[in-house]
C-alpha cells in the first residue's frame, strides 16, 4: 500500500484547526514527549558525577602476600594508579647498602619522601623487603631494575639498583639517587604496615610520611 504523505498531512491539519481538543491533545504530548526525551539524554550526564567502582578503588589499602617472592625478586602491583614495587633484598644486598652512601644525592632521605620508619639505610620498616613507588622522580618515567651483577651496561662499580632509561638517573637498591644525575630525590617510599610477616599492607601506616 502507497500512502500519499502529503494528502495525509492536509487532512491532519484540517483535523487540527477544526478540533480544539485534538489540539490541545497533541501539544500536551509532543511537551511530554519532548520532557522524557531530555531526562533519558540527561541521564548519562548525571550519572557521570556518580564515582566508578575504579575511582572508589584508587583510595583503598591493598594487601600483598610476599610468602613466595624469592630472595633477590620484585614484586610489582598497583596502588592508587601507581606502580608499587616490593623487593626481597638478601643479605649481600643489604651489605652494599653501606658502600653508595658517599655517591649519593640524599642518603640520609631528608629531601625525600617516605614515612618516619623508612628515612633510614635501609629505606623500610623491615630491611629485608623494600617497597616503593616505580616511577622516577625527575620526570616520572618507569626505572628498570638492574639487579643482576656484574653489570656490563652499569658499569664495574655497579653494585645492583635501578636505573631510568629516560634520562640516566641511577638509584640504589634503597631508592637513593646518585649524584650528578637528573633526579632530584629518591624514589618515593609508599605508606605500609605488616599485618604479619608474611603479609603487608599497602595505603596503612601507623606514621605520617615525610616530604
Amino acid at each position: 500500500m502507497v500512502i500519499d504523505l502529503e494528502k495525509t498531512l492536509d487532512q491532519e491539519d484540517k483535523e487540527i484547526k477544526t478540533n480544539p481538543n485534538r489540539r490541545k491533545f497533541l501539544s500536551i504530548a509532543t511537551s511530554v514527549t519532548s520532557g522524557v526525551g531530555i531526562l533519558f539524554a540527561a541521564i548519562p550526564f548525571i550519572s557521570s558525577f556518580q564515582p566508578n567502582k575504579k575511582a572508589k578503588a584508587l583510595g583503598v589499602a591493598i594487601k600483598i602476600d610476599v610468602s613466595k617472592l624469592e630472595t633477590g625478586s620484585i614484586l610489582k602491583v598497583i596502588w592508587r594508579g601507581q606502580p608499587i614495587w616490593v623487593l626481597r633484598r638478601s643479605e649481600a644486598m643489604l651489605k652494599t647498602l653501606q658502600n653508595t652512601n658517599p655517591k649519593l644525592t640524599d642518603p640520609e632521605s631528608e629531601m625525600s619522601v617516605q614515612p618516619n620508619f623508612a628515612q633510614n639505610e635501609f629505606r623500610s620498616l623491615n630491611p629485608e623487603f623494600f617497597i616503593v613507588e616505580g616511577i622516577c622522580t625527575h620526570l616520572g618515567c618507569a626505572p628498570i631494575e638492574k639487579l643482576t651483577l656484574p653489570s656490563v651496561d652499569m658499569g664495574s662499580d655497579w653494585e645492583g639498583g635501578f636505573y631510568c632509561p629516560c634520562h640516566g638517573s641511577k638509584f640504589d637498591l634503597s631508592g637513593r639517587v646518585f649524584s650528578g644525575f637528573p633526579a632530584p630525590a629518591n624514589l618515593r617510599v609508599p605508606p605500609h604496615r605488616y599485618q604479619d610477616k608474611n603479609t603487608i599492607i599497602i595505603g596503612e601506616s601507623e606514621e605520617v610520611v615525610n616530604g
